[in-house]
């Protein structure tokens, strides 16, 4: 299971919650992006109990395969909400192609689907590549996912793959097994210049430079690699936050859309670039690149349950 680090406000929380940090850390596992998918998914078998209050919301969400037929709406917390009238990115575009098709996340809120066939004409433009290869966006109808994040539930958020797009289209083989590259050296201290480029920094600044995107998540490697070789203008670095993981994809987070009352939006960070020595520090410490297991292994926090969610996310799961 992936565990995703993208709503902890940094650097307040850093130091008190080190222990738990460390320990989470330690099973991220392999990148969402490594993960292959499967040729013939089969359909999740009815549940026994749906009504169960105690059933985790991850088994509701994860069995309904389309939208909600309601008005677009992005309900909640980036990770504790759900979608109303999810849109679908296209699996192929001029300048994208959609990852994984097996896990059915290629749905989003209609302005977080709308920013990324934008930014795929962009990346283009401006990098010489191709397009973006695109991964987890969200579920049909938002929600917990059964595996994966913990964010990406109220379709605001997009993982896109640092591999550009090939000049050709993939087959649904390559789509389901092809990995990502990894963009961090073996030590974990600093990008691997083998597969490191200038057009890495293009592709994430044009995300950046969007109006809307309010976040967007890096390796502490790859963050500290465009606080090095970033020129001109940096403005686009504050919004670049270290994240652990996030060494095969780069992770995009746009802000709540306007007059979305029932969204929670997350507050906006610094204005600074984040490129101080002690801005990223905390990641490049022995602690955090060698973790060693809590003495006393931390309880596995309980899933969500319905009840856990906005109120709201009941009618979304159960509409037509």
């Amino acid at each position: 299971m992936i565990l995703c680090w993208h709503n902890f406000r940094w650097p307040s929380f850093r130091l008190p919650l080190l222990g738990a940090a460390l320990g989470l850390a330690a099973i991220t596992g392999t990148a969402a992006a490594q993960t292959p998918g499967s040729l013939d998914p089969k359909p999740l078998p009815p549940l026994a109990n749906p009504d169960d209050p105690q059933l985790a919301a991850k088994q509701l969400f994860g069995r309904k395969s389309l939208p909600a037929k309601l008005e677009p709406r992005a309900i909640g917390f980036y990770a504790k909400g759900c979608l109303a009238g999810a849109q679908a990115l296209s699996i192929d575009g001029d300048n994208w192609q959609v990852m994984r098709l097996s896990r059915n996340r290629n749905w989003g809120h209609p302005d977080l689907i709308t920013l990324l066939e934008k930014l795929a004409r962009k990346v283009s433009a401006v990098s010489g590549w191709p397009g973006l290869l695109v991964g987890d966006i969200s579920q049909p109808r938002g929600g917990p996912m059964l595996t994966g994040h913990s964010s990406h539930q109220i379709g605001l958020d997009a993982d896109i793959w640092l591999t550009p797009m090939p000049n050709r289209t993939l087959t649904r083989k390559e789509r389901e097994e092809m990995s990502a590259v990894d963009m961090v050296r073996s030590d974990r201290l600093d990008i691997d210049p083998k597969v490191w480029t200038p057009k890495h920094i293009t592709v994430i600044r044009a995300a950046a430079e969007a109006p809307q995107v309010e976040r967007i998540f890096v390796n502490a490697a790859i963050k500290k690699a465009l606080c090095r070789e970033a020129r001109g203008d940096r403005h686009w670095l504050s919004k670049v936050r270290p994240m652990y993981g996030h060494n095969y994809h780069f992770h995009i987070r746009i802000k709540c859309p306007p007059g979305m009352a029932d969204c929670t939006p997350q507050e906006p960070p610094a204005a600074e670039d984040g490129c101080r020595t002690e801005d990223l520090a905390f990641w490049f410490s022995d602690a955090v690149l060698h973790p060693k297991p809590p003495p006393v292994p931390p309880k596995p926090k309980p899933p969500l349950t319905l009840a856990d969610l906005p109120a709201a996310c009941r009618t979304v799961l159960h509409a037509p």
